[in-house]
């Protein structure tokens, strides 16, 4: 077999493991009662099933490490292994937790270990040590930034296959085919669950599948970083929307005194629904900000190097003021609403 013909089978492979395991999913989740109800901090109307990412961690499974081991331009062994186990940690956790909530501390302690797993094969494979901190801190948000902003329908399936597209036209731009492999299985994966995803959501991707595309998408960034240091930038235009709304909310939650750790309804998507737009609307704004602002400027990094720092700082300045504007504007609606339904 030919090594395109190989990467698209394990592309094709993802979509319908992923189709076929979220399906099974549903109705999983329906005989085990594992429903998310609506309420006040949910964004959704109507009892909906959740677990579905395990649909996305079987395909990713199956085929992520197998690309990177098995294409041309292949990582060495540890790395497979070590993103495979760490995928495990991830969503066996997050799978429990689904089921029945568990504390805070042993999520985060098999975050940390998870984000370190991935670190510490990256070290061996050639990076800096004194690197080691900053991707196991940078792994550790990447997990916990993905879970908070999984709160409308299609959302984050929508983020993980713009940003794995990107990833993987990156990795095959520098060279690195089985990089590339990896990313586009990601992508095809989140593409199988975002059909039972989608505006009005059959199943929600629960925490077993929000930590693990939070590992997977840090990881590939880091082996980007790893292959050519000149793809970070690029590479985090693209995940700007999330990171922009995620450490914006949590800042603004953190500089009010509020319990930043608790659960809440205070990103921009969920103030956008509460304002009125509907979930298939507020994911076309997200989207259109990754397809217009976000994949232009992460190719003018891409193909001039020397514009790669100001083009990711002038991305995030401009998210920051987009999100300010926009959490202004739904503010007012949201106070307009109140004030009309009162009257």
């Amino acid at each position: 077999m030919s090594p395109s013909s190989l990467a698209i089978g394990m592309v094709l492979a993802s979509l319908v493991i992923s189709l076929a395991v979220v399906r099974g999913a549903i109705a999983y989740a329906h005989r085990r009662g594992m429903m998310d109800m609506p309420g006040q901090r949910r964004s959704h109307t109507v009892p909906t099933a959740r677990g579905g990412g395990i649909g996305i961690v079987a395909a990713a499974l199956l085929t992520m490490p197998a690309s990177l081991a098995w294409l041309p331009r292949p990582w060495p062994a540890a790395t497979a292994v070590a993103l495979a186990v760490a995928m495990v940690l991830v969503a066996a956790v997050g799978w429990w937790d689904d089921h029945r909530s568990l504390p805070v501390l042993p999520r985060l302690g098999v975050q940390l270990l998870s984000a370190t797993l991935v670190a510490v094969a990256l070290s061996v494979a050639g990076m800096a040590w004194w690197w080691l901190p900053v991707l196991v801190l940078a792994g550790t948000w990447s997990i916990n930034l993905h879970n908070f902003m999984d709160g409308i329908d299609g959302l984050l399936a929508q983020q993980v296959m713009f940003v794995g597209a990107g990833l993987a036209l990156l990795a095959w731009a520098a060279g690195q085919s089985a990089l590339a492999g990896a990313a586009a299985c990601l992508m095809a994966a989140s593409l199988g669950f975002w059909f039972y995803n989608r505006p009005r959501a059959r199943i929600f991707m629960g925490d077993v599948g929000s930590g693990t595309m939070g590992l997977l998408l840090y990881a590939l960034t880091a082996l980007l970083w790893r292959a050519d240091g000149r793809l970070l930038w690029p590479a985090l235009i693209l995940s700007s929307s999330f990171v922009a709304d995620a450490s914006l909310t949590l800042l603004g939650r953190m500089a009010s005194g509020r319990r930043w750790y608790t659960a809440h309804r205070e990103h921009l998507y969920q103030w956008m629904v509460r304002s009125g737009f509907t979930h298939a609307s507020g994911g076309m704004c997200y989207l259109a900000w990754n397809l217009l602002v976000a994949a232009p400027l992460a190719a003018l990094a891409w193909v001039w190097p020397v514009a790669s720092i100001p083009a990711f700082a002038g991305t995030y300045v401009v998210a920051t003021a987009v999100w300010m504007v926009m959490k202004r504007r739904c503010l007012r609606r949201v106070s307009h609403k109140g004030r009309h339904v009162a009257s």
